[in-house]
C-alpha cells in the first residue's frame, strides 16, 4: 500500500475549509455581480500585476492562493454574468450550471476514453443527441464539443475537405494534402472571420476562398454562385453575430455534391 506523502495528507484534510472559503467567496461575487460595473476600473486591472511574480521555489499556501485570486483576480473581472453586460455573444451561467461545474470539478474526470469516465462520455453522448434534435439533424448525426467557434469551423472544414477529396479519388488522411486535387472554397462577403482562420489551419489557404456578394440579411446571392467542377466548398451561415434573425440558406437549394 502506497503512504501518501505528508504534505498530501495535509493537503486532503484541509480540503473542506478550502472549499468552503472558495464557495464563500464565489457567492459574494455573485451576490455583487448586478450592482458593480460591467467593465473592471483601471486600477483593478493594474492590480493584477500583484499576480505576476517570479516562479517561487517551492508552493504557495493554499489559503494564500485563494485569497489572492479573490483580492486581485475578482475586481479585474468583466461582469459578462450580470445583467448589464450586451458585449460580443457571451451570456452568464444559470446556477444549474454553475453548480453542475463545481461538481464536475469535484469528480476530477479526464474524459479522453470512455473506459476513462464512463459518466462523461454518456453526459457528452446525450448533451450532442439534444444538440441535434433541436437542430433538426438527421437522426444519427456525429458531433464533438470543442472549444469556439475557430475549432468548430476547422472540425467542420477539415471532415467537409476529406468528404469533397474522397469523392474525387484522394484519401486526404492518408497521403495529406501534398498533389491533392485543389479544393474551391466559396464564402459570402460577411464571412466570420473564424472561418477564414480555420481555411488556414486546415491548408485551403484563408485567401483563396471565392467572396460572392450577400443581401442585406448577409445571405449568399444563389445568381452569384459560379460553376463548382471538381471538389468544392460552399460555406453558408444561417446568422451573424451583429444579426439575431434567423435565415433560410436559400443558396443551399442550388448545391448539388461537391
Amino acid at each position: 500500500m502506497t503512504v501518501p506523502d505528508p504534505d498530501v495528507r495535509a493537503a486532503l484534510a484541509a480540503r473542506p475549509a478550502l472549499l468552503t472559503d472558495a464557495s464563500q467567496r464565489a457567492l459574494s461575487y455573485l451576490g455583487d455581480l448586478a450592482e458593480r460595473q460591467v467593465a473592471p476600473s483601471q486600477e483593478a486591472v493594474a492590480a493584477l500585476g500583484r499576480l505576476d511574480f517570479a516562479l517561487p521555489g517551492s508552493g504557495l499556501p493554499a489559503p494564500e492562493v485563494l485569497s489572492m485570486l479573490d483580492e486581485f483576480g475578482s475586481p479585474a473581472t468583466v461582469a459578462n454574468g450580470g445583467p448589464r453586460y450586451f458585449g460580443f455573444v457571451t451570456g452568464g451561467a444559470l446556477p444549474v450550471a454553475q453548480a453542475a461545474a463545481w461538481l464536475a470539478a469535484a469528480w476530477d474526470q479526464n474524459a479522453a476514453l470512455r473506459v476513462m469516465s464512463p459518466a462523461a462520455a454518456l453526459l457528452d453522448d446525450v448533451a450532442l443527441r439534444w444538440a441535434g434534435e433541436l437542430l433538426g439533424l438527421p437522426a444519427g448525426a456525429g458531433g464533438c464539443f470543442v472549444t469556439g467557434a475557430t475549432m468548430a469551423n476547422a472540425s467542420c472544414l477539415a471532415a467537409a475537405r476529406d468528404a469533397v477529396l474522397t469523392r474525387h479519388g484522394w484519401d486526404a488522411a492518408s497521403q495529406g494534402l501534398v498533389g491533392a486535387p485543389p479544393v474551391t472554397v466559396v464564402v459570402g462577403a460577411e464571412v466570420h472571420t473564424t472561418v477564414r482562420k480555420a481555411l488556414g489551419l486546415v491548408g485551403l489557404g484563408r485567401d483563396r476562398a471565392r467572396v460572392l456578394p450577400v443581401d442585406d440579411q448577409g445571405r449568399i446571392l444563389p445568381s452569384s454562385l459560379p460553376a463548382l467542377n471538381g471538389p468544392a466548398l460552399v460555406c453558408l451561415a444561417s446568422r451573424q453575430c451583429q444579426q439575431w434573425r434567423q435565415r433560410p440558406l436559400r443558396a443551399a437549394d442550388q448545391l448539388g455534391p461537391g
